[in-house]
Formats: structure tokens, C-alpha cells, sequence
């Protein structure tokens, strides 16, 4: 799943391992985000968006994930 992460993240100067303290996760689950090699949880991309005072539609890009139907 698409981000803004990292994009977020570099308008704001925070580090990686800022964002990861911040929210209770590792340096790793940060840069695995960013490159989407895994997705967030309800939980944590709720965090995150938080974090930085967004909501998570405004964070996470839904575009591309397939509804109850099966359909994107």
C-alpha cells in the first residue's frame, strides 16, 4: 500500500527512528512502510496519521485496495 510517509517525514525532519519511537514501532517497520514491502495496521496507521495530525486517508492511499466485491 501506497504511502505519504516518507514524504511527511522529510517536510518535517523527523527521522525514521523518531517516527518509529513515536508511534512504538522499529526503525525497520518505518522503512519497510515506506517502500511498501508491508502494510500498516488499522492500529498503527492510525498512529501515524495522528502523529502527524492527519487522517489515515490522508496518509494511506486506498486507491488500489479491493472492496468486499473483490473489486479496486
Amino acid at each position: 500500500m501506497k504511502s505519504k510517509i516518507a514524504q511527511l517525514r522529510k517536510q518535517r525532519r523527523i527521522s525514521q527512528e523518531e517516527l518509529a519511537n513515536a508511534v512504538g514501532v522499529t526503525r525497520q517497520t518505518i522503512t519497510s512502510l515506506e517502500v511498501e514491502k508491508y502494510t500498516a495496521s488499522l492500529i498503527l496507521a492510525y498512529k501515524i496519521a495522528k502523529y502527524f495530525g492527519l487522517t489515515i486517508e490522508e496518509v494511506f492511499d486506498f486507491s488500489e485496495v479491493e472492496d468486499i466485491n473483490g473489486n479496486v
